[in-house]
């Protein structure tokens, strides 16, 4: 059999319960088999062709996997069922984080703080996903009682719909090593922003951020970088994402981002020498808004980080 037959067999494993597939891959292989071997006594097809109609005759495996699931599909049946899932599969990740960061923003931008602008995203977050789930299911369940199935014409499935092998969800060099020269590269604007002062107005030159922060904040956003580089070793030494793996990228990107945004509602982040030159020279506001669009980029860039951890160890789990 060829990864052709492997990506069948995973199409189909991948819709069932995970206690099943054990038993169920070798049951699968063996109908393959079955099938390509009564399709190969067909001249003239050569191997491939014959495991292409093979694969072909077996149909879509979403709905072959359905057939074997322990699972009830009483609300909506196997006819739709796989559409359903597709179709969740597809807005859940997209809808979620877009709308509540919209959210989040907003209330940024309407003057309320950090603690009010997170809460508001997380239920949002939370009443999108139910309200998604809800009536997609909704309208599929319908469809399924409404309409006549043998008057549904649906797209012929083909073997070339089928979905690539995952990868093993190993973590490669390239990724590690961006991600440690990123946080190096953090590190050192840190250090360069303060120690050569960069900013120079009306011929004086200022630091970024507000000197008093080396009593606390500045070396505490200088660990957490590190404890990041250290992370990032840790996870490619250990060659893939876990639970546990996840769990700390989203604690250590909430460390940073959540006193990082509270310094930046409070004015506390920026050197007040330098913000006030650049008023004078100036006369706008450019602070309110510049410090809005940083926290909502942190905000943004510290969820998806979170996300991903915990899509890329989901992902592992399941292989």
């Amino acid at each position: 059999m060829t990864a052709l037959t492997d990506r069948y067999v995973w199409a189909v494993l991948r819709a069932v319960p995970r206690s099943q597939r054990t038993e169920l891959e070798r049951e699968i292989r063996a109908l393959v088999a079955d099938a390509i071997e009564a399709r190969s006594a067909e001249p003239p097809l050569t191997e491939e062709a014959a495991e292409r109609a093979a694969l072909a005759e077996l149909g879509d495996p979403a709905l072959l996997a359905a057939r074997y699931s322990e699972r009830p599909q009483h609300l909506i049946g196997p006819t739709f069922f796989p559409e359903w899932r597709r179709l969740l599969t597809l807005l859940l990740p997209i809808v979620v984080p877009i709308v509540s960061s919209v959210v989040v923003a907003a209330n940024l931008l309407s003057g309320n703080t950090v603690g009010q602008a997170i809460t508001a995203g997380i239920g949002t977050a939370i009443t999108v996903t139910l309200q998604t789930l809800f009536w997609v299911t909704l309208v599929f369940a319908v469809i399924e009682r409404a309409a006549s199935h043998d008057a549904i014409k649906r797209k012929p499935w083909s073997v070339d719909d089928l979905p690539e092998l995952p990868d093993d969800g190993r973590i490669g060099i390239l990724e590690a090593a961006s991600s440690v020269a990123g946080n190096v590269f953090v590190v050192a604007g840190i250090l360069w922003v303060q120690l050569q002062p960069p900013f120079v107005v009306d011929g004086q030159s200022f630091a970024l951020f507000d000197p008093a922060l080396w009593s606390f904040w500045l070396p505490y956003f200088l660990i957490v970088t590190l404890l990041e580089i250290g992370f990032t070793i840790a996870l490619y030494l250990r060659g893939r994402w876990t639970w546990g793996f996840a769990i700390l990228k989203a604690v250590l990107g909430a460390a940073f981002a959540i006193p990082a945004v509270w310094l930046l509602q409070n004015d506390l982040l920026f050197n007040p020498a330098l913000v006030s030159a650049i008023d004078a020279a100036t006369g706008g506001t450019w602070l309110d808004v510049t410090g809005i669009v940083i926290a909502v980029t942190v905000v943004a860039v510290v969820a998806w980080d979170a996300i991903d951890g915990f899509r890329k160890a989901y992902a592992a789990s399941r292989r």
